[in-house]
């Protein structure tokens, strides 16, 4: 073809292929100007509808006329043979700029902004790209974004370019429907802008396979590895933009411009920090609760205290993925292969260990084992004197060693100021630290006994170590969790929360587990900006935490920022997979933004790691009652109304709102009457009565028990703008004004 005339095109050099044609330089003889000629594949040649529709469709992308969009001169034949000539642009491909170097966030952030602005014009025309990647994004010398080949491009009104049951477009950034040979919208559009997204700040495909077909599984079945380390705004674009189910992905692609723009607004045009987060597999561990091999059993706690510390202190470490306390210590007493661990918590290393205590020594052992193939990386072994159990200093040393051992054989470097990070102690008194560890234990079961117990050891802890902020912190946190499990009045508990909160951070202002708690008082009394504030502060002094992710996701849920909600909580989720209490809580975002068949199968997953835990059963209740499964309902709210002894009254609550919805008005009343008689004698949330008032249609006595839920500071006002159960009042005036001063509204 080289040196070769078509019409008035000389051909000078031949510019790339692929599996849509081939693409040439020529020369245009009547303008005397420089074009691209792309030439589609002989083997359309035969197929004259395949040709007919392909013009068709050519000539209507010619006609779009934006500066992000490649300009189409001219759609021809030669000898049969279906070409487009087009503009020429002088520059790279994204794919050549992704290849190259890292890019920095402003500059990702302009590319993407510019192909969504041509893919909207594309879009308002009716026009579906199919077959957005980076080789279809050219850039030119003044990094202006050109989007080309409309080659497989559809118009909304036309039957598909292929026949049902097959696809086209390039298999790594097909959207599932795509894949699957479904006919597709713009949606398909904004799927493929997440690949590109993705790669672009990443440098790796999302979706990955050895070939074609195990790439398309990828992408219907399994997610993209997490943008660790990215902004959490970015991450929330990227998911939203690669949802599998289109309705809810991005409706409209100017509505993924409309973020990004809120991003760049953000990042300034002075910043160059890159996002590039590699995909590679990152060092990851689980430290697993030492054996305690001592005939005295007092001697656990002992144990789990020097887990816990080597877990603190590497979570501390930046680029090491660190398994929380929850989900390592549920192997207790397993016998599990450590292979076996390893692959359920997702890691690449276990450490594990054990204390003996015989007569005047201590022995404490220590192995790192690599969970790929069951081998050894490090092990030691540490005898002391029993006397020295009185020295502190000496156990804590150990720990450092160990942790700072575990860094030196994962191979992870630690950057400036991490060291000291890595062997910061919070007390000195290991009496006070083993309390600590019992208020967290109990902290975490989530019931009125198990918090009561909790504070108490908490208080212990301060009581031997009154500048100990970790133990302040934790009994904050018990102090906020008690509003929800117990009769106590809110008032009460935040009062008393917001005490140990401020304390903590008077003693330590660079603890991220008190900033935490904190935030959680803020949230608890209405502030909005603070509790998020206080949130990031939190998730950027230790990004690795856990409990900082799994409360920030909530006021993001409350707040009705879904998405948000959903990418912070499955953070938690992944750093501490076993959880219950997280595992529960991603079903009630999920049931919050009323994806009641997702919540359903995570509630349910959830009982099958432990059938007894705290509201399970009656937050998969909740979710049968909107799918109007009453029966089911009424069935899994009895069950945990027969855990608790008939005692607690939320769960009532929901029982007789199940009654009042299924139609037994009757019962549902009973249930009223029995709250009422109990409220005389402890506090019950005023927001569970106006829940059951609505669903009997007494809508006055409901909005008089919320305007005492307000005098009260009840926080369960918190869920106003998410509960399904105040749908039917939404449109009221009464509930606007309430929204507006719990500050859920401007």
């Amino acid at each position: 073809m080289i040196g070769k005339t078509i019409s008035h095109y000389k051909i000078l050099e031949k510019l790339g292929e692929g599996g849509m044609g081939e693409v040439y330089l020529a020369k245009d003889t009547k303008l005397n100007r420089r074009v691209a000629l792309k030439f589609l594949p002989a083997q359309y040649a035969a197929d004259e509808e395949f040709k007919a529709r392909f013009k068709r469709e050519a000539q209507a992308a010619a006609g779009l006329n934006h500066p992000n969009i490649i300009t189409i001169h001219e759609v021809a034949e030669h000898d049969s043979r279906p070409y487009i000539a087009m503009e020429y642009v002088e520059g790279k491909s994204l794919k050549d700029l992704i290849g190259e170097k890292e890019l920095p966030v402003n500059q990702i952030l302009d590319v993407a902004m510019q192909i969504c602005e041509g893919l909207a014009k594309a879009h308002q025309t009716g026009i579906i790209h199919r077959d957005i990647k980076p080789q279809n994004i050219l850039m030119d010398q003044e990094s202006r974004v050109r989007i080309c080949d409309f080659g497989l491009a559809k118009l909304k009104r036309d039957a598909m370019l292929t026949r049902i049951g097959t696809s086209v477009g390039t298999v790594a950034y097909m959207s599932p429907e795509q894949a699957k040979g479904d006919d597709v919208d713009h949606r398909t559009d904004i799927w493929a802008l997440g690949v590109v997204l993705y790669e672009m700040f990443t440098g790796e495909m999302p979706f990955k396979g050895e070939h074609d077909q195990a790439v398309i599984y990828s992408i219907l079945n399994a997610e993209p590895h997490p943008l660790i380390g990215s902004p959490l705004e970015l991450e929330r674009v990227v998911n939203k933009a690669l949802a599998k189910n289109p309705e809810e992905r991005y409706q409209a692609v100017t509505d993924v411009l409309a973020d990004l723009r809120l991003l760049r607004e953000g990042f300034g045009s002075g910043v160059t920090r890159t996002v590039r987060v590699a995909m590679e597999p990152s060092p990851s561990i689980a430290v697993l609760p030492f054996a305690n091999l001592s005939a005295d059993k007092e001697q656990e706690y002992f144990c789990d205290g020097m887990a816990e510390e080597i877990i603190n202190a590497l979570t501390q470490v930046e680029g090491l993925h660190v398994v929380a306390r929850t989900s390592a210590f549920s192997f207790r007493g397993k016998q599990l292969d450590i292979r076996e661990i390893g692959k359920r918590l997702n890691v690449g290393a276990v450490l594990e260990g054990s204390v003996r205590r015989a007569g005047a020594r201590l022995r404490i052992t220590a192995q790192l084992v690599n969970v790929a193939d069951g081998y050894h990386l490090w092990s030691e072994r540490y005898d002391r004197d029993i006397g020295e159990l009185c020295c502190p200093e000496d156990i804590f040393g150990i720990q450092d060693e160990i942790s700072l051992a575990i860094v030196d054989k994962l191979k992870v470097r630690l950057l400036k100021g991490e060291k000291t990070k890595l062997i910061k102690r919070h007390t000195e008194d290991l009496d006070a630290y083993n309390l600590y560890l019992k208020g967290r234990y109990f902290w975490n079961l989530r019931t009125e006994e198990s918090l009561k117990k909790s504070i108490d050891y908490f208080n212990q802890a301060i009581e031997k170590d009154p500048n100990y902020a970790l133990a302040y912190a934790g009994l904050a946190d018990s102090q906020i969790t008690m509003q929800d499990y117990s009769s106590l009045s809110p008032k009460v508990t935040l009062f008393r929360a917001k005490e140990a909160a401020n304390k903590a951070l008077e003693i330590d202002s660079m603890l991220a587990e008190a900033h935490n708690s904190l935030a959680q008082v803020m949230f608890r009394g209405w502030d909005w900006e603070g509790a998020e504030r206080e949130h990031k502060r939190a998730l950027e002094l230790n990004p690795n935490y856990a409990s900082a992710h799994h409360w920030y996701a909530l006021v993001l849920a409350y707040a009705a920022r879904f998405d948000e909600a959903i990418a912070e909580m499955k953070r938690a989720w992944e750093l501490d997979p076993l959880s219950l209490i997280m595992n529960r809580n991603l079903g009630l975002v999920l049931y919050f933004a009323r994806r009641y068949d997702k919540a359903t199968e995570q509630l349910q997953k959830t009982l099958e790691m432990d059938s007894s835990f705290s509201l399970a059963h009656a937050s998969l209740g909740l979710v049968y009652l909107q799918k109007s499964m009453y029966r089911e309902a009424l069935m899994e709210l009895q069950k945990e109304s027969d855990m608790r002894g008939g005692s607690d009254a939320p769960v009532e609550t929901w029982k007789g709102i199940a009654y009042a919805k299924a139609g037994e008005k009757s019962e549902a009343k009973r249930v009223l009457d029995d709250l009422l008689k109990r409220a005389k004698q402890v506090y019950v949330s005023p927001v569970l009565f106006a829940g059951l008032y609505f669903a009997l249609g007494e809508n006055d006595l409901g909005f008089k028990s919320l305007d005492l839920a307000y005098d009260q500071r009840d926080s369960r006002l918190l869920e106003l703008n998410v509960l399904p159960e105040f749908d039917s009042v939404r449109s009221d005036p009464r509930f606007k004004e309430l929204l507006k001063r719990v500050g859920l509204e401007e």
